[in-house]
């Protein structure tokens, strides 16, 4: 099974389409009789320009490839907003970039404040809210762990607490362990792939950088990476 995993998008909707038209065309090219997988790591919404029509995009999925998508942080902070006009929690996401989701759903930023839970969800809608509250922490093939941050060295999967999953840093990022797989994650963007023996960072900072990166796991050889930048 060849696997294609997708970097941090960020609502740029136009990177994401040039991703799976490129996946498209190299698993044609390279792999036609092979089943395929795409996982996209997380972070589909916030700081880019159409954070809902990433949403719709992947709702629709890829013909031809099942298509896995896991919970991000940024995901995460969106819901809990679904679920409470807390300004502290609202705060917190507005200021990582959630008011460019508001706006891509047609709010448009207002004083803070005047956004609530019942606002959100009526912009995102019953099927939307479904699906982002279905959305996975963990991914499993070909030898690889998927998730959005990383995890805690030395703690087995089934105790992984999911704050860590969505948010951690430094204690995965600088950890030499042996997890017993590749843990393939996004969340801390990079110039390029970071390539370690433990694990595969494929944040390549999408939003800010403009180039959106996904690794092709399961040829039986080092990971390969796929890179469309806008305007190319």
């Amino acid at each position: 099974m060849i696997i294609y995993a997708i970097g941090d998008v960020h609502g740029r909707d136009d990177l994401l389409a040039l991703m799976h038209a490129r996946i498209a065309d190299d698993h044609r090219s390279r792999h036609p009789d092979d089943e395929a997988v795409i996982v996209h790591i997380g972070d589909y919404v916030d700081r880019g320009p159409d954070s809902l029509g990433v949403i719709d995009r992947l709702m629709e999925g890829v013909e031809g490839f099942e298509t896995v998508c896991l919970k991000g942080n940024h995901e995460a902070m969106m819901l809990a907003c679904t679920q409470s006009d807390d300004s502290r929690l609202w705060s917190m996401w507005l200021g990582n970039g959630g008011d460019a989701t508001l706006a891509s759903l047609g709010l448009g930023r207002r004083l803070f404040g005047r956004h609530d839970a019942d606002d959100l969800v009526q912009a995102l809608g019953a099927e939307r809210l479904a699906w982002l509250q279905a959305l996975p922490l963990t991914y499993r093939a070909a030898g690889a762990l998927f998730v959005h941050a990383g995890i805690i060295p030395g703690v087995p999967l089934e105790r992984q607490d999911e704050q860590d999953l969505l948010w951690i840093r430094d204690r995965f990022l600088t950890s030499d362990a042996d997890h017993g797989f590749l843990v393939v994650h996004g969340h801390t963007p990079m110039e390029a792939p970071d390539i370690q023996p433990n694990r595969l960072g494929i944040d390549t900072g999408a939003v800010f950088t403009g180039r959106l990166t996904a690794a092709v796991l399961g040829e039986n050889q080092a990971p390969r990476f796929l890179v469309v930048e806008a305007g190319a």
